[in-house]
């Protein structure tokens, strides 16, 4: 196989795994708008305990996988022989998906999507045939409020997100049929995919605080398996959400909180069924320090599915070889 007549490009001797030798800048965390009487009066505010719910038969967890593989320069065709700061920088990319069933008293992954791109603004960008694979080509959009290296890191996350959906829309049509109830939890927000039935987001991690002080006070004097009420929350896009403690052995004020999503077309009375089921369902499933650094917030299924994920990607230098290859050509 070889690379695509007409689009020459070059490989960054930086090594991936450290960055880029561009690096990029973080994004700026927008405020939110924030609705407390969904589910209770804001001044009724309290930890809720579990309530007795019906479990579904099946809980399924997405999650997806990205490894940036090489970063390489293409060739203007128009300035051919000119300096090599004329060319364009562009992310080669190998990213997963994949979809894990616990159901029955075992978890089995029930699909899978391993994909490889090359994701740069040049017009002329092509596919690049490897002997790993083909990596696809995407053209991102150049965005003067957001350096090249935001841009290009975006458009591999829009695209792991796209082959998330579609795992999970194929994994539930493969169960359909065999289970008469089931949670999906997809790990990260539920952006994208709040259109999906009986579908929840859920973040292990906080950058930001969303609640008035006093209620983001209570959030850390959550017990095990209580949670906060629902609320309704707006930035680029709007969703439900609610804090929930997992068991957890201690540690800061806010050790084993998550906080989960759902869809804001929900009315009431499913939201809050919904939050209910993820009070009885999740804890089940949270890790223990001694063996996930990231416990309990990094789920056993979800961390089970992220390392069959990674070794789907392929060994990471041999990828790197075939595209030095591919480039030679």
């Amino acid at each position: 196989m070889t690379a695509v007549a007409g689009m020459n490009f070059s490989i960054d001797a930086w090594d991936p795994g450290y960055g880029s030798s561009m690096e990029a800048e973080e994004l700026a965390q927008s405020g939110a708008e924030v609705e407390l009487d969904v589910e209770v009066p804001a001044a009724e505010w309290a930890p809720i305990d579990p309530s007795p719910v019906s479990p579904p038969e099946a809980v399924l967890f997405v999650d997806g996988v990205r490894r940036i593989d090489a970063r390489v320069w293409i060739d203007d065709p128009a300035t051919s022989g000119e300096p090599a700061n004329s060319a364009s920088i562009g992310l080669c990319a190998s990213y997963a998906a994949g979809v894990v069933c616990c159901c029955a008293g075992r978890a089995h992954v029930i699909g899978t999507d391993v994909r490889r791109g090359l994701f740069t603004v040049a017009p002329e960008a092509d596919d690049i045939a490897t002997p790993a694979g083909v990596y696809q080509a995407f053209r991102a959009t150049a965005k003067e409020d957001k350096p090249l290296a935001v841009v290009l890191s975006s458009a591999v996350q829009e695209q792991l997100a796209e082959t998330e959906l579609k795992t999970a829309i194929e994994a539930r049509k493969a169960i359909d049929g065999h289970v008469r109830g089931d949670l999906l939890v997809v790990d990260g927000p539920l952006r994208g995919r709040a259109h999906l039935d009986r579908a929840v987001g859920f973040i292990k991690s906080h950058q930001t605080t969303y609640l008035p002080g006093e209620l983001n006070t209570m959030v850390g004097r959550l017990g095990p398996h209580q949670r906060t009420p629902v609320f309704l929350m707006g930035t680029t896009w709007v969703r439900h959400s609610w804090y929930l403690r997992l068991p957890s052995t201690g540690g800061p004020p806010w050790s084993g909180v998550v906080r989960v999503e759902a869809a804001s077309h929900l009315g009431r009375e499913e939201v809050a069924g919904l939050a209910n089921l993820t009070q009885s369902v999740l804890g089940r499933f949270a890790s223990v320090e001694y063996k996930d650094s990231r416990a309990p917030q990094n789920l056993y299924p979800i961390a089970g599915l992220e390392r069959d994920l990674r070794h789907r990607l392929g060994d990471q230098q041999y990828v790197h070889r075939a595209l030095r290859l591919a480039a030679a050509r």
